[in-house]
């Protein structure tokens, strides 16, 4: 701890928006916490953004209002926020500060530690290969959640992406291991009916025991969302690394994080980039997206599925752009599937995962999985070329084989992506229901299938299945 820890700094520069500017003070460090003291005796806390000779940054977490230049002090610690991590801590509900709000004490043992983390060495990291079921078929039939992946949900205002997430949360599991996952939920911005739902979900399904919630709500500080995420995952860290557990990391939403990220850097000063957003948000979110993945000297894992919003449906938006550079793929919900009523309305194509070939396949999943979803997608993709042709000629003007291409899309939405909120498909289920809709094609529209699958799990008693008759 340094000289200047515990020294009292009395007077401001000057306030604007959620930052306080006092005179240079001599050996502060970036993100060193503080303490402020209104005139009228109120402590609330703060800690060091930017140092310079004309003047130091500090971002206060309860916001400014009641602040004056004359009575506030500012007294820095010596040290960045810390947090008190402990096992004790599932089964809680804090805030982005993990401070409790559910009545209770907070934890009074664990090891102290820096909410921003230490960097992960390369190195050192364990390539994912683990197949994670989550029970839904558009995600493990055909964008497969593997552990230590960090996969976002790129959604819309008015979208089911926390229907989704608190599914996946209640039935993801490990077809390798019996271990549960410890949840951790981070809610950013959000309101608290939705705060509720999941609290209840997690509640409901018996999941809560081993689950933590940092929640900071839409009435909250915008500047406490910035610290939300990095004190869940500072917990993350601590049950995966050291408690050796396989931890799920659901965060939303990432757009009230950087629209927070936003207001700050425009009450610092920062030159805008796109959007207004500052330029560096892309190594911002990284800090937060690479803080999941497997380590050598750790049997536990953080896997994260980051929520994020997209400003009017669209995927080119600063944000989902730069997190889709950041993560491993990109679960995207389409607002017209889900006004048909089909749930999840997770579009077909623009979803991917990019590690999902080395989490399936034989000894993974089955051993037709690969072959499969590439079937699937392929056929979908014409499905939509002729649906758009229809739209312009007229279905009755289609050829016998575009109608067949139709009935095939009709029915992979109807019974393959189409599930309910409660339905909990196993990886088996998933496989065949994919193979069901197959039939409905010819068998020599099936090109990325080799011969020795489609005769095992295609056909019947040897001979062309009677649906795929022309």
């Amino acid at each position: 701890m340094r000289e200047t820890s515990g020294l009292e700094h009395v007077g401001l520069l000057g306030i604007e928006g959620p930052l306080v500017f006092i005179h240079p003070t001599q050996d502060v460090g970036y993100r060193e916490f503080v303490e402020i003291r209104t005139s009228d005796g109120q402590i609330r806390s703060g800690q060091v953004l930017e140092t310079s000779r004309d003047a130091v940054a500090v971002q206060v977490l309860e916001g400014t209002m009641g602040l004056d230049n004359a009575g506030t002090s500012v007294r820095f610690l010596g040290e960045p926020l810390q947090l008190r991590v402990s096992r004790r801590m599932l089964g809680r509900v804090f805030d982005g500060l993990g401070r409790p709000l559910d009545d209770m004490p907070g934890p009074m043992r664990g090891d102290p530690r820096d909410i921003h983390g230490d960097p992960i060495n390369p190195f050192a990291r364990e390539y994912p290969r683990d197949f994670i079921q989550t029970g839904i078929s558009a995600i493990d039939g055909m964008n497969t959640l593997v552990r230590g992946q960090k996969l976002p949900i790129f959604s819309g205002n008015g979208l089911p992406h926390d229907i989704l997430a608190a599914q996946i949360a209640r039935q993801a599991r490990l077809l390798s291991e019996e271990t549960e996952f410890t949840m951790i939920f981070v809610g950013m911005g959000v309101k608290n009916d939705v705060a509720r739902f999941f609290i209840r979900t997690l509640e409901e399904s018996g999941t809560l025991r081993n689950s933590a919630l940092f929640l900071s709500l839409a009435n909250a500080p915008s500047i406490e969302r910035l610290l939300t995420p990095r004190t869940a995952l500072t917990l993350a860290e601590h049950m995966a690394f050291e408690e050796q557990a396989h931890v799920l990391v659901i965060l939303t939403d990432m757009t009230n994080y950087c629209e927070s990220l936003r207001e700050v850097g425009a009450a610092r000063g920062d030159i805008p980039a796109r959007k207004g957003y500052p330029g560096y948000l892309y190594s911002d979110l990284a800090s937060l997206y690479e803080r999941a993945g497997r380590v050598q000297s750790s049997q536990g894992s953080i896997t994260q599925i980051p929520i994020l919003t997209m400003p009017s449906d669209d995927i080119s938006h600063p944000v989902p752009d730069l997190t889709g550079f950041i993560t491993e793929g990109q679960v995207v919900l389409d607002r017209e599937l889900s006004q048909r009523g089909i749930y999840p309305p997770i579009a077909g194509l623009p979803s991917l995962s990019r590690l999902m070939k080395d989490g399936i396949g034989n000894g993974r999943t089955r051993e037709d999985h690969a072959q499969l979803s590439s079937q699937l997608f392929a056929s979908y993709a014409i499905v939509k070329q002729i649906r758009g042709l229809a739209a312009v000629i007229g279905e009755e003007e289609l050829s016998p084989r575009d109608k067949q291409f139709l009935s095939f899309g009709d029915r992979f939405e109807r019974d393959f992506l189409h599930q309910g909120n409660r339905e909990n498909r196993s990886i088996q289920e998933t496989l065949d229901r994919g193979w069901a809709v197959l039939r409905t094609l010819p068998e020599g529209e099936l090109h990325r299938i080799s011969l020795e699958l489609l005769s095992k799990y295609l056909r019947v008693q040897g001979k062309p299945n009677p649906e795929q008759e022309t």
